[in-house]
């Protein structure tokens, strides 16, 4: 039996809305592996007692566009964005596959250089040496507020060479896909915003 527990509470006077009569629904991915198993899967949830002044929202930086060449050891896969509205950025959340080596969170700050060119610096939040089997949530020592506008990056490194121990097959061409043997980018981060503010709604433009 395979058992996974996560326990993650926000700051205070910040929460995440699920609307009373809402379904929870749950995405899975099983890869088989030739033997009958079992699975028990839990949530816990952690309910505030009083009314909050922001809400919190999962956001995600996505590039799903990407071939990883067989043999690559330090392929780079990268996705940005910009926030709509002014947020206070929380935790980070990196997800790749077993390929998945390492990845960052960065700030893009983009200005006029000494000769008239549009120039940027890279501010980093975050670079970890990623592991499969440790996927964690990693937040801030101090929530950071972000101007709308701000634009962010996620840069992700896949080892597809045959240095890589879990790797299933170093001489295969990969893709995106839900199965463990193929590979993901996906840069999840948290904001909080006003407890009015939906997620709908923080992606109109003003």
């Amino acid at each position: 039996m395979l058992r996974e527990a996560r326990r993650t509470r926000g700051p205070k006077k910040m929460a995440k809305l699920i609307p009373a009569g809402s379904d929870l629904v749950f995405q899975i991915h099983y890869t088989a592996n030739g033997r009958a198993a079992s699975d028990q899967s839990s949530i816990g949830l952690i309910f505030s007692k009083h009314a909050c002044e922001q809400r919190v929202l999962t956001l995600q930086l996505t590039n799903d566009h990407f071939v990883i060449p067989p043999g690559a050891p330090n392929y780079r896969v990268q996705a940005r964005g910009t926030l709509p509205n002014d947020a206070t950025l929380l935790s980070f959340f990196p997800h790749m596959h077993l390929r998945g080596k390492r990845f960052e969170y960065n700030l893009i700050h983009r200005k006029m250089n000494a000769v008239g060119k549009l120039d940027y610096e890279i501010e980093p939040l975050l670079r970890v040496n990623y592991h499969f089997h440790w996927q964690m949530s990693y937040r801030l020592a101090e929530p950071q507020f972000l101007r709308a506008g701000t634009e962010l990056q996620a840069v992700a490194w896949y080892d597809n060479s045959v240095a890589n121990a879990h790797n299933p097959d170093a001489n295969a061409e990969v893709r995106w896909g839900e199965q463990t043997y193929s590979e993901m980018m996906l840069g999840f981060f948290d904001v909080a915003v006003p407890a009015g503010v939906d997620k709908q709604h923080f992606f109109i433009r003003k």
